[in-house]
């Protein structure tokens, strides 16, 4: 078995996949109407309920419960790219433990979205910063053999 892809209910399913073109850069591979697939595994379907076999006001908006997780490269490019969409945010950019920049905010449907820093770049950004791969496994909470596996990308 393998796992294929993730389907997320969306009210406007154009609408949507221009969302996830133009702030994420998708690419589509499958168009059906009220489905589209990406190349990554994520799918949108508009009138989901159908799929799933539950009534439409059980097909809840919000739910916070998944979020979709994404990984930038350059994320203060992305920070200022996404300012142009109108995005709800859960919150600001903010530091995790381990070094990593994220930003959280609801897709047009609500759906929470996690753009974080890609971690080969919070690793350059501490070694760059003047600490040894030892350090910057220490802050990253991770082992230097890990280390040079990000360094690696």
């Amino acid at each position: 078995m393998k796992y294929s892809c993730t389907v997320i209910s969306v009210s406007d399913v154009n609408a949507s996949r221009r969302f996830y073109e133009d702030v994420f850069g998708l690419k589509v591979y499958q168009d059906y109407g009220k489905c589209v697939g990406f190349t990554c595994g994520l799918s949108l379907m508009q009138d989901f309920e159908w799929l799933v076999n539950v009534p439409k006001e059980k097909v809840m908006k919000e739910p916070n419960n998944i979020e979709l997780c994404f990984e930038e490269e350059k994320f203060d490019d992305f920070l200022k790219k996404l300012k142009g969409y109108g995005v709800r945010y859960l919150h600001d950019a903010t530091e995790q433990p381990w070094g990593q920049r994220v930003i959280h905010f609801y897709d047009p449907d609500g759906h929470i979205i996690e753009v974080g820093e890609d971690m080969k770049a919070v690793t350059e950004r501490f070694l760059s910063s003047g600490m040894t791969k030892e350090e910057t496994a220490k802050r990253m909470n991770v082992s230097v053999a890990d280390v040079e596996t990000l360094m690696k990308g």
